[in-house]
């Protein structure tokens, strides 16, 4: 089979999504997101997944050129990599599992950390990393907008980002909303939006705002289709399973630390004056207040 049409099919959906029927449109969106899961699952273990009919699964396997639906899942079978970590085997983590209750799910929730950073890392290629990289050190300005519990991960990569690229702003600010903030951008500029499921509405009107005025937009999402109201320059997905009921953020935060490795080395000499500056700033600072005790 050829090896290329997992990715050319989830191109393909990705394409199309817009242009779909709404219950179609949410088997896209289901196969985009949880490709290991379409490839392993029934025809109704996927259809109770999705929350639609197994007669929406054929008819979106025939609107994408598939003479059935067994044969749009086969390339997602033959591509299918087992989403659990070689992690879970360790020792350590059979020890933990061993002391009751609360040690079973501190094994689990540990297993799945690993895991999720992982399969976060390891689908961004270095090309994709180094085309993000390029964009966000030759852009004018670069904002960065996240709300509710997303908004902890852009306040890290904001704080610690600055350091190569000086003209990031977090938004919003002075509790405006983002929109208020982007007024000044234009197409010299770049955003980077942080937004998983359930995906705020702030966000989403932050992006289609951001894109109408021609700002490059780099999203952090569990998926590449966030909204179908915009299009993103380019996405880094990362994965949010959790072992409890909110979203893990391991993987998210796995990606920030990628992208601001690269954002340093990229930036040279500058960036690591900057760091310089700012630790033998923070030591000065102990110092007088040590000399003051």
């Amino acid at each position: 089979m050829d090896p290329t049409l997992k990715n050319r099919t989830l191109t393909s959906l990705k394409e199309k999504m817009p242009m779909l029927s709404p219950r179609l449109r949410v088997v896209a969106k289901y196969i985009v997101d949880h490709p290991s899961d379409f490839g392993l699952d029934s025809i109704r273990e996927t259809a109770r997944k999705s929350g639609v009919s197994t007669y929406s699964l054929v008819r979106a396997a025939n609107s994408l050129g598939f003479d059935s639906y067994d044969q749009l899942r086969e390339p997602f079978r033959h591509a299918l990599v087992s989403s659990t970590s070689f992690s879970e085997a360790s020792e350590w983590l059979l020890n933990i599992r061993q002391e009751g209750t609360l040690g079973r799910v501190q094994a689990d929730a540990s297993a799945n950390t690993l895991a999720i950073v992982e399969r976060s890392l390891q689908h961004q290629t270095p090309d994709h990393m180094q085309q993000v990289v390029d964009l966000l050190l030759g852009a004018r300005t670069v904002y960065l907008t996240a709300v509710r519990a997303s908004y902890a991960l852009a306040y890290y990569l904001q704080y610690v980002g600055r350091m190569a690229l000086p003209s990031m702003q977090l938004i919003p600010r002075h509790q405006n909303s983002a929109i208020d903030d982007l007024n000044d951008a234009g197409a010299r500029d770049v955003m980077i939006a942080i937004t998983f499921t359930p995906y705020s509405r702030e966000t989403i009107d932050a992006c289609k705002f951001a894109v109408k005025r021609g700002v490059k937009l780099i999203l952090i999402s569990d998926s590449d289709v966030v909204s179908s109201e915009f299009q993103a320059d380019h996405t880094l997905v990362a994965s949010v399973i959790s072992t409890h009921h909110f979203a893990c953020y391991s993987g998210g935060m796995a990606l920030i630390e990628n992208l601001l490795a690269l954002l340093v080395q990229q930036a040279g000499t500058s960036a690591r004056e900057k760091i310089k500056s700012y630790e033998d700033l923070r030591m000065e600072n102990n110092a007088y207040w040590i000399a003051k005790k």
